[in-house]
């Protein structure tokens, strides 16, 4: 089982298998919204759906907090790509 926390201390939202940190996502405020810059999977985890589920948490949690978000990473971009359900979170530069 997959579990997704908010670790806001680090700056990070940290996926779980099982009870083991299985990836993160990293991100930072600047101005208004949030930059998430990378997003790593332990490669033991790989191909378990990990970084799916990470993104999708964490973008759930950002939505319940009225912020936007910059996707630099290219994972979490890829990701708002492919679930465009999430498109109206990420932030445009006036």
């Amino acid at each position: 089982m997959i579990t997704v926390r908010n670790n806001s201390e680090s700056g990070r939202y940290e996926a779980f298998v099982d009870g083991e940190l299985a990836g993160h996502t990293e991100y930072y405020p600047q101005g208004d919204h949030l930059v998430f810059p990378h997003t790593v999977v332990d490669p033991q985890f790989g191909g378990q759906g990990v970084a799916s589920t990470l993104i999708a948490a964490a973008l759930d949690d950002v939505r319940a907090q009225g912020t936007r978000l910059d996707p630099q990473c290219p994972f979490v971009r890829g990701f708002i790509d492919k679930h465009p359900e999430y498109s109206d979170l990420v932030w445009h530069a006036s």
